[in-house]
């Protein structure tokens, strides 16, 4: 009896320090900022991307499957670099901004050639700190209530 309640005790503290994650898949796209500041800079960071899809999520961080451990000569794991994340999950894009901690080479199989890549959320971009936690709460789009049906009578 006391083993069985000492057990509880221990799966209850285990679930409360580490993070929940939520296994998804959705499309990710991942890039640097680019060294110097300019509008002409900044478009061709963004299409210096890597397109990856994401494995799970929690609040604190991601893990995503990417064909590449770099973009051009930088790594996204290493040098406490930032990359820019975009998700697209059901309730919208949601962009973040993320430090790369760990990769392991092979995603689903053995003969798999991407890289799965945990990255730690260090911020969040305008409004997408909210739609993010909604979904990692509930896990789909967020529903209009009754009160907020239109109806297309003209």
């Amino acid at each position: 009896m006391i083993r069985r309640l000492i057990s509880k005790l221990n799966r209850s503290l285990s679930e409360k320090m580490v993070r929940a994650r939520r296994r998804y898949t959705a499309p990710v796209k991942v890039w640097f900022d680019p060294d110097i500041n300019s509008e002409r800079h900044r478009l061709a960071a963004m299409s210096a991307c890597i397109i990856g899809e994401t494995i799970d999520m929690s609040r604190s961080g991601i893990g995503f499957l990417a064909p590449s451990i770099r973009i051009s000569e930088k790594y996204l794991v290493g040098h406490d670099r930032p990359l820019n994340i975009e998700i697209d999950l059901p309730n919208g894009k949601v962009r973040m901004t993320a430090i790369g901690r760990r990769y392991k080479k092979g995603g689903a199989g053995p003969s798999d050639d991407r890289f799965l890549i945990g990255a730690q959320i260090s911020s969040y971009g305008p409004g997408s700190e909210e739609a993010y936690l909604h979904f990692l709460k509930n896990g789909r789009r967020s529903r209009k209530t009754a009160g907020e049906l239109e109806l297309g009578i003209d």
